[in-house]
């Protein structure tokens, strides 16, 4: 089976006939006529994950991110970059092929990064509004309580926190990835925790002036919000390891294999 046979049956049984003109999910090194060895998932196609795959006799990496450091994987300003090139070289000696599945992986008939995150986290069936995958309504916890679940599922050593820890919540808001950023409209994270009345934003990534410094204040005003910043890659690796599975069916009898990227900070 060829790259262009795994990339249509993806967008096949994801948006069936809705297909973006103007896209990101394109790929980003190799060809559409590679015979596929192997298929790994990920949420970026690092080097770690580039030599995993390697291993693993794969010659497809699904990835959700870009490859080259910006959103449109632009490489014109890359000419005789260091990094570039070695990245390149290894994908290249190896005939690595990099697809991105990020947009329309988003706009499938359920959004596929959220369906992954809310089965790692057991939530599947708590969603204030079925029709939403951004509010869910929990057991009565505290703030604190809740980050050391998030860490605890998720595999982290550090959240932070925006609010009391002490504090008690059951009504929860995620934001995944950019999404909490506002998706074009900075007010939309702080219209979302107000409408919804939602006592805590789970996030990933963050500008401290707008959805942080909302928070902040009302938790110094004496209102029950907080948030909890978890960061871009945490809340979405789990749509790519969930996809492995999703794309059994389509995949026939190359493997696939999830590879998690991991988040890229260390915590001194």
């Amino acid at each position: 089976m060829k790259v262009q046979d795994i990339v249509e049956r993806i967008l096949e049984r994801s948006c069936g006939e809705r297909r973006l003109e103007q896209t990101c999910d394109v790929l980003a090194s190799g060809s559409y006529e590679t015979e596929v060895t192997g298929i790994v998932t990920t949420f970026t196609a690092t080097v770690d994950v580039i030599r995993e795959a390697i291993a693993l006799g794969a010659n497809l990496i699904v990835t959700h991110e870009p490859t080259y450091f910006t959103g449109r994987d632009g490489v014109d300003w890359l000419t005789n970059d260091p990094v570039y090139a070695g990245k390149k070289k290894l994908l290249d000696e190896h005939g690595i092929v990099v697809w991105r599945f990020h947009d329309h992986m988003h706009m499938a008939k359920s959004d596929l990064i959220y369906d992954g995150l809310a089965k790692e986290l057991g939530w599947g069936d708590k969603k204030l509004d079925s029709a939403s995958p951004w509010a869910y309504g929990i057991e009565p916890t505290t703030v604190g309580e809740l980050a050391a679940f998030f860490k605890s599922r998720l595999g982290m050593s550090n959240v932070r926190i925006v609010g009391k820890p002490e504090s008690p919540c059951s009504r929860i808001g995620i934001l995944v990835g950019g999404g909490s950023l506002g998706l074009g409209r900075e007010e939309m994270p702080m219209e979302l925790m107000r409408d919804k009345e939602l006592d805590v934003m789970v996030c990933g990534d963050i500008t401290e002036w707008t959805l942080c410094a909302y928070v902040n204040d009302a938790s110094m005003l004496g209102m029950n919000k907080a948030m909890i910043v978890v960061g871009h890659e945490r809340t979405e690796e789990w749509g790519m390891k969930h996809l492995a599975e999703w794309l059994l069916p389509i995949a026939g009898d190359v493997k696939v294999t999830f590879v998690d990227a991991k988040e890229p900070f260390v915590y001194l």
